[in-house]
């Protein structure tokens, strides 16, 4: 008897999550993607150099070789996703919809662990629409290149996966864009490396505010980003003196600090689509936009010598990018990337600067693939030359002067299955 009743509520429980359910549509994908990549020198990069971004300064060995010189190569496998999307049940006017995907990257160092890429509700009211959750930051947008390279273009283009809050109104072929947003995987830089801390003690989440036109194949926008950091909340001042005729330590002090930077950042961007083309392009003036994967940071423009307390300045860099893509099944496409150091608005007390490529005057990329697609399947091959100006610091205005270039060779195979 006790083995019925146990089926009996299996049964009840099972129908009631069918009737739950009846409302709802899914719909699973994903991928399957091998890369495998070959650089003529070491970089800035990531995930072991799936991640790419621009070609390391020389670092000479007492008999003058260049140690990051030597060529590097691996194959992987990480950027295979699952995914689902969801359309549920009215929410009063509203049409509900959610999304949640992973893929295998990991975190920091630890790779072929499940990472959540995406997951968030959207609320549709037909002419606004509300979301809640991770997915791609704003700056990133609705225009990135079409490039077999997983940075998909960054340092040029803004690259990130963030928590959010965004509202979108349309009207006619106008979309604006409000969002307020925080960070999780991709981080800022500051005084302790990457860190979630400095926004999260800043209190203000990073807000973008966007302008975007539509019409048949045209997408053309504009935004404007702010970012509000507190750097530190505390400093250690140390009390040097002579003892025994040696420099020594006599004091160690600890202070309370109110350090905040603020900065803004805009862009621009326009695309192009139709049956065979895709022509794509942006412009971004960024200060400190290092969450996402931009160049640029910010220095110390002043120090209280009592305190410690400092106060800060952000780098400044222009960057920009156009990739063009033809065809159908064979698709040839270049891309084309630039960036320049703008230096800072005031002149820098310290030699000390957070951020990425804060030692970089500009940085050149130029690349061609060519792939072949049929349904469900995608086979490419892209060769990228890219060219990083190294310099020194000029204290006045933050720019790197005294310039040499450094070039890396990068070739990168990919294939991949989609379902």
């Amino acid at each position: 008897m006790k083995k019925y009743i146990l089926l009996f509520l299996c049964l009840i429980t099972v129908s009631g999550s069918f009737a739950q359910m009846k409302d709802f549509k899914f719909k699973f994908y994903g991928q399957i993607r091998t890369d495998l990549y070959y650089n003529s020198r070491a970089n800035q990069e990531t995930v072991d150099g799936l991640f790419y971004m621009y070609p390391l300064d020389k670092n000479r060995d007492e008999d003058g070789n260049d140690l990051n010189s030597t060529p590097n190569s691996n194959f992987y496998t990480l950027y295979s996703r699952l995914g689902v999307d969801v359309a549920g049940p009215k929410l009063g006017t509203a049409k509900t919809s959610a999304k949640i995907e992973a893929d295998f990257r990991g975190t920091g160092n630890s790779f072929s662990v499940v990472r959540l890429r995406h997951a968030y509700l959207n609320l549709d009211w037909d002419k606004s629409a509300l979301l809640l959750g991770q997915t791609w930051h704003p700056l990133y947008g609705e225009v990135a290149p079409q490039i077999l390279n997983l940075s998909m273009g960054a340092p040029f283009q803004p690259f990130s996966r963030a928590p959010q809050i965004r509202y979108r109104y349309k009207n006619k072929n106008f979309q604006l864009t409000g969002a307020a947003v925080w960070q999780s995987q991709y981080l800022s830089q500051g005084p302790a490396g990457k860190s979630q801390e400095y926004i999260k003690k800043s209190c203000v989440p990073e807000i973008y505010i966007g302008a975007d036109y539509k019409k048949g194949g045209l997408l053309a926008g504009v935004g404007v980003e702010l970012l509000s950091l507190k750097p530190r909340t505390e400093s250690i001042m140390q009390e040097y003196g002579i003892v025994n005729g040696k420099e020594q330590v006599l004091a160690t002090h600890k202070y309370k600090v109110d350090e905040r930077i603020t900065t803004l950042s805009y862009e621009a961007h326009v695309k192009y689509t139709n049956k065979n083309w895709f022509i794509g392009a942006k412009s971004v003036l960024g200060s400190n936009l290092t969450q996402a994967s931009g160049l640029g940071g910010f220095g110390i423009k002043s120090i209280n010598e009592r305190t410690g307390e400092q106060k800060y300045t952000p780098i400044r860099f222009s960057s920009s990018w156009l990739n063009a893509v033809y065809g159908q099944k064979w698709k040839p496409g270049i891309f084309v990337g630039y960036a320049k150091n703008l230096g800072t608005s005031d002149t820098l007390e310290s030699e000390k600067l957070y951020g990425t490529g804060t030692n970089l005057d500009q940085l050149v990329t130029a690349g061609a693939e060519l792939t072949y697609n049929v349904p469900h399947w995608k086979f490419g091959l892209e060769y990228t030359l890219s060219s990083a100006w190294y310099g020194s610091l000029k204290h006045s205005n933050g720019k790197i002067i005294d310039t040499h270039a450094v070039c890396n060779n990068r070739i990168v195979a990919v294939a991949m299955f989609m379902f």
